[in-house]
């Protein structure tokens, strides 16, 4: 059990690694994807981890956080704001409502929530081995990626892909008030993470990707950007024509 936890982690990192990888190309208007025959095997642990991230910008993502930021407490207004904007997304909705799929190719509500859930405890671990590693304060600048941009890239909706077996979420949710409790239990060890945290040290924390650098601070907004992208899947699914009334 503990060798297969380890190996869940390493595969989370390399994942990481992957996506500002596929957010850097995009930036640069390459195609989003794996090119060389030596990184197939890179591509499936991403997509084992991140299954459905975008990777273009998008001006009407979230504004709680900007590139003139730089403190914990705009890291904790932004999960607080998703939170917040996941009770709106989803409060009053009926079993009927949580359940319904626009099609058999796309998710329910309810399954949205379910992969919020699942995802967050797996990033947060994975942003927690890397604040694990030394501090690299002289490396700072080779930190390109703003936290806005980054918002942006995660939360934009113009590229979907399709979440593997390991992810799919089987749809459990029956209860828009179960599922939120279920989020704030996920994210009260998040933020009791980030409210001890220093920014400097978070700021230290510069961490390596095939082409691009991120610090540990991108990394913990990495988790709270993931869902907002998936309330905005959520707003799609209700604004769908047959979607219940009730």
């Amino acid at each position: 059990m503990i060798i297969l936890k380890k190996i869940i982690v390493v595969l989370g990192i390399i994942a990481v690694h992957h996506f500002f990888a596929m957010a850097f190309l995009y930036e640069n208007n390459l195609k989003a994807r794996v090119i060389a025959s030596n990184e197939t095997k890179l591509k499936k642990e991403a997509d084992l981890i991140l299954p459905d991230f975008g990777y273009k910008s998008n001006e009407n993502s979230s504004r709680i956080i900007t590139s003139n930021d730089n403190n914990i407490d705009s890291l904790i207004r932004f999960f607080n704001q998703t939170t917040e904007n996941l009770k709106n997304a989803i409060s009053g909705l009926s079993e009927n409502q949580l359940q319904y799929k626009p099609n058999e190719e796309k998710w329910s509500i309810s399954q949205c929530l379910e992969h919020i859930i699942l995802s967050e405890k797996m990033l947060f671990e994975m942003a927690k081995k890397e604040l694990d590693k030394p501090a690299q304060p002289s490396r700072r600048a080779d930190v390109q990626q703003t936290d806005e941009n980054l918002i942006n890239i995660i939360a934009d909706r113009g590229q979907k892909f399709k979440a593997p077996k390991e992810l799919q979420p089987s749809g459990k949710y029956s209860s828009a008030d179960a599922a939120i409790t279920d989020l704030i239990k996920a994210r009260q060890p998040v933020l009791a993470y980030i409210q001890n945290a220093n920014i400097d040290d978070l700021r230290d924390h510069v961490n390596d990707y095939p082409t691009g650098t991120v610090d540990g601070y991108q990394n913990l907004l990495f988790i709270a950007a993931h869902c907002a992208r998936h309330i905005k899947q959520i707003q799609e699914i209700k604004t769908d024509p047959n979607f219940p009334k009730k």
